[in-house]
């Protein structure tokens, strides 16, 4: 059996049983999810279910990659398991990030939760130092992959480095705002990630297809949990975890612009909130019933279950178009 399935499979593996664990833990913290009063009245019912949930991710992540960077040592491939550490690292920084914005929130009853300031200083600083150690420590260079002309541009340092801090910024907070409906988020990442990992493999990039199998699945196995009617939300920890994950590996590629194709609906999760917000502040009317996107089509009679099923079928059209234009 392929390495890259049976570490999917030991993931999927790891991640039921910390759910099984952890979910009955978060109940008796009484870390419930706290639903607006001017949402979906469809939500309220969500009410007090647990969050927080992307802690069984991260978990997952910590002791599988940690399992698989001892035995490639053991085996003699300690490049490649040296070369796991930074996207760990890059990560699990977002998720401690959401985990602390989070744990305000919902444990000590913060409702502004971080500050905006000193949350976007925390992905700011992550966001740069893995860009810095991907110029200057892996030394992969500015070349970024222009999709459909499939040849690749070198970007000026000076424009490079800004610029993939804003993917990564871009992409974590997209992933964020997908986040509205039980198993959306999960389930569009992990069809994103998985189209990642098969470049990677076909590329040879061996880091890039064992991370990203062991993301996929602690996303897989967490989604067990998370499909209609969800037993437990990601909440902040998941999201900005899966985010830093996505524009991680699609930098690390050389790949950033690749993730307005196969990332589409977080793009335009993000940009109906930005035409609401500017539409809203210039004429006191609403573009969309709500946003993000999801809430507008909830709003508009679809189901939760229709909803993800639709954005999951584009964002899978998306990704084997994505597979074909690299």
């Amino acid at each position: 059996m392929d390495f890259n399935i049976i570490i999917l499979l030991i993931s999927f593996t790891v991640s039921v049983i910390a759910g099984v664990i952890t979910i009955p833990q978060l109940k008796r913290l009484k870390v419930g999810q706290i639903e607006r009063d001017d949402g979906p009245q469809s939500h309220l019912k969500k009410q007090g279910t647990p969050t927080m949930g992307g802690i069984i991710i991260i978990a997952t992540m910590i002791i599988v990659v940690t399992g698989m960077y001892i035995y490639l040592n053991s085996v003699n491939q300690a490049e490649i398991a040296h070369k796991l550490l930074p996207m760990l690292i890059l990560t699990i920084g977002f998720g401690i990030v959401g985990f602390i914005d989070d744990f305000k929130k919902l444990v000590l009853k913060n409702t502004k939760g971080l500050k905006p300031s000193y949350k976007m200083f925390g992905l700011l600083l992550i966001s740069v130092a893995f860009v810095v150690y991907l110029v200057y420590g892996l030394q992969i260079g500015t070349d970024t992959y222009i999709p459909i002309a499939k040849t690749y541009v070198t970007l000026p340092i000076y424009f490079y480095i800004p610029f993939a801090i804003l993917v990564i910024l871009g992409t974590t907070n997209a992933i964020n705002l997908t986040d509205g409906i039980d198993g959306l988020s999960s389930s569009v990442s992990s069809l994103i990630i998985t189209t990642l990992t098969i470049i990677g493999i076909q590329n040879f990039w061996p880091e890039i297809g064992f991370f990203g199998s062991s993301v996929i699945g602690a996303t897989l196995g967490f989604l067990m949990f998370n499909l209609h009617p969800a037993k437990v939300f990601m909440g902040d920890t998941g999201s900005l975890l899966l985010g830093g994950v996505i524009s991680g590996m699609a930098l690390y590629l050389q790949m950033p612009l690749l993730l307005i194709v196969i990332a589409l609906i977080p793009v335009l999760e993000t940009i109906s909130v930005m035409m609401q917000v500017a539409y809203f502040k210039k004429t006191g009317k609403r573009i969309f019933k709500m946003a993000p996107l999801h809430h507008h089509f909830e709003l508009s009679g679809w189901s939760e279950n229709k909803v993800v099923i639709i954005f999951c079928l584009i964002t899978l059209a998306l990704c084997v178009l994505g597979l074909q234009i690299v």
